[in-house]
């Protein structure tokens, strides 16, 4: 395809290529809604290195899922707008909770010279782990995803490459579980 063709192909027949594998289409893609989602990510996150990070993985997102885009939900242009806004968002709410106040799970530093307390921070470590055995296997390396490695709901979805409302589903049942076992043994 020549490359003043290419760029004026519609939006749909360009999503086509994408899925066909075609990589000519994703620069053509890239070049067209890049600046879009750039815009909406920054605009949102209000940071450009987050924005760039987020402009990434929705092209990458988009490139990877292009056969899955369905027309009957809305346009193309509507189709990567909302990818970005989302991711956007998922990534502004786990900035938000790594800046929050520590968590019921955190186990707080202990002076050495504290006896007790460093007894009390190790049965919490114990109990913690204790639950998070008690847990399904796909319920426990979502949360060890979300809360270890920082990362948030939609780039599990997209490194497991289960659906994102499964894994919401699952890390919220995951948590629920996990909290019912922490009362349970007393933590």
């Amino acid at each position: 395809m020549a490359t003043g063709e290419a760029t004026k192909l519609p939006d749909e027949a360009l999503i086509a290529a994408m899925a066909a594998g075609r990589q000519d289409a994703l620069r053509i893609f890239v070049q067209r809604y890049g600046p879009a989602i750039a815009a909406v990510s920054d605009r949102v996150l209000g940071n450009t290195a987050d924005a760039e990070e987020v402009t990434a993985d929705v092209l990458w997102q988009c490139w990877n899922q292009a056969a899955r885009f369905d027309r009957s939900r809305g346009s193309v242009g509507a189709w990567v707008v909302t990818l970005a806004r989302s991711r956007a968002i998922d990534r502004l709410r786990a900035r938000r909770l790594r800046e929050r106040a520590p968590s019921e799970l955190d186990v707080q530093p202990v002076p050495r010279d504290d006896p007790a307390a460093t007894f009390q921070n190790a049965e919490s470590r114990v109990r913690i782990k204790s639950a998070l055995g008690c847990l399904k296997d796909g319920e426990r390396q979502l949360i060890e995803m979300a809360f270890w490695s920082d990362l948030t709901q939609s780039e599990i979805a997209s490194r497991t490459g289960l659906p994102l409302g499964t894994v919401k589903t699952r890390i919220r049942t995951g948590l629920l579980r996990l909290r019912e076992e922490l009362q349970r043994s007393g933590g």
